[in-house]
């Protein structure tokens, strides 16, 4: 554990994740505005689906430190990161649950956020039952990387009278070059957003 206090936008570096592979973390300027579409309040009951090494449970825990966070995760080798990270960043509200979505869904409490960062092939399924189970005002928010993932999630949301909109981030960061200073692309991503509004079944 340590007593450092941290703010939003934690470096990707901080975190215990897989390598030398590389793609398993929610990068930190994907992860800042995918938590600012989540809406979390102090309170509030988060699943993170896909959570890789766990980066966007541990940025969820700390906005939300009454809150419970669930990061679930079907690979044991990341479920082992994420635990890693909870111990470091001291979030003792995150829960990690070694499933596949949404297959653990019925086990869970009722969210007022979710985090889609992986899918494992299931995107409809995972969209359809978060829903379902999403509280009143809750919101959903979908990192997809790829074309169809995205084709997916609009339709999904569409199919189920959601609201929603699309952000197309793409970022690059500075890197040194033999003295000077060029740029490095990071992935594009498309950030999903949808709200659950009141009165919807």
């Amino acid at each position: 554990m340590t007593s450092r206090t941290w703010t939003l936008g934690i470096p990707d570096e901080e975190f215990h994740q897989r390598k030398p592979l590389r793609g398993l973390i929610t990068k930190l300027e994907v992860r800042v505005v995918a938590l600012a579409r989540l809406g979390l309040r102090d309170d509030s009951v988060v699943w993170d689906v896909g959570a890789g090494s766990g980066s966007v449970s541990i940025e969820a825990a700390l906005l939300a430190p009454r809150g419970r966070v669930f990061a679930i995760e079907k690979a044991p080798e990341d479920c082992e990161n994420v635990r890693l990270n909870v111990a470091k960043f001291a979030t003792s509200n995150v829960e990690v649950w070694e499933a596949l979505a949404p297959d653990c869904f019925p086990g869970l409490p009722d969210p007022d956020a979710v985090f889609v960062g992986g899918s494992a092939g299931r995107m409809a399924a995972i969209i359809e039952q978060s829903a379902s189970r999403l509280r009143p005002e809750g919101r959903l928010v979908v990192d997809a990387a790829t074309i169809e993932n995205l084709a997916e999630t609009v339709s999904c949301l569409k199919g189920l009278g959601m609201a929603f909109d699309v952000t197309l981030l793409a970022a690059a960061r500075s890197k040194e070059l033999i003295g000077l200073t060029r740029f490095e692309a990071l992935n594009p991503v498309f950030i999903v957003a949808a709200r659950r509004a009141e009165g919807t079944p």
